[in-house]
């Protein structure tokens, strides 16, 4: 049996197989498929084609953009935006004469992260917490907390905020994010977040955003 809390709602071209759980104020837009045994936390929305795999499991609040796949194998933490086509693979090695399907490996989304619309994640990675991953980019090796990651393969091209704006160090080596104002700084070869724990949600009245990107110049 499938548990639905309150306010989900599936469109009626959906299909959400038993047993699954879907969190409180989901929505299942045109088209979805979500297989057995998988865990949808609160608030997620799934947008057009979208399919969601046997055992996944994703937190709270995440987005899924059209035509998104998330296979067996992949595990989506809280705050989580996947871009429009982006595409995940659970084989390293896919033979159509060679069956795998019990050797899927495991690729891990962090909280916050950010993967863009038509980035392929190889398997066997983990993108890091708050990470942004640009559109197109090709993600081969496991990603940094915070990094900004474009390109074929994805290499780290910058740091990226919690509020996805490129951070620059000042002259005491703090990164001031320009619309929040948390203050980020390098522990050796990792960014962390002076102000707001790496792992909580973000403070309610950080949730909105007040102006357009390219308003911060």
């Amino acid at each position: 049996m499938t548990e639905r809390a309150a306010g989900v709602f599936v469109h009626p071209s959906s299909y959400v197989d038993e047993p699954s759980t879907l969190g409180a104020g989901t929505t299942i837009w045109f088209f979805c498929h979500v297989s057995k045994n998988v865990h949808l936390g609160e608030s997620c929305n799934l947008g057009q084609n979208v399919f969601v795999g046997e055992d996944v499991r994703i937190g709270n609040n995440v987005k899924i953009q059209n035509n998104v796949s998330v296979y067996p194998g992949v595990t989506i933490e809280d705050d989580v935006f996947l871009g429009p086509s982006c595409v995940f693979t659970n084989v390293s090695n896919p033979r159509s004469a060679v069956a795998r399907r019990h050797l899927y490996e495991s690729t891990l989304v962090r909280r916050g992260a950010t993967i863009g619309a038509n980035a392929t994640i190889v398997c066997g990675v983990t993108i890091g917490r708050h990470a942004f991953v640009a559109a197109g980019a090709v993600v081969t090796k496991s990603v940094a907390d915070y990094a900004m990651m474009s390109g074929v393969p994805a290499r780290r091209v910058g740091w990226m905020s919690r509020h996805g704006h490129k951070l620059q160090a000042g002259a005491d080596g703090v990164m001031v994010c320009p619309e929040s104002g948390l203050r980020y700084r390098l522990e050796g070869d990792r960014l962390r977040c002076l102000d707001v724990d790496d792992d909580s949600p973000l403070p309610t009245e950080l949730r909105k955003g007040i102006k357009r990107y390219r308003e911060y110049g």
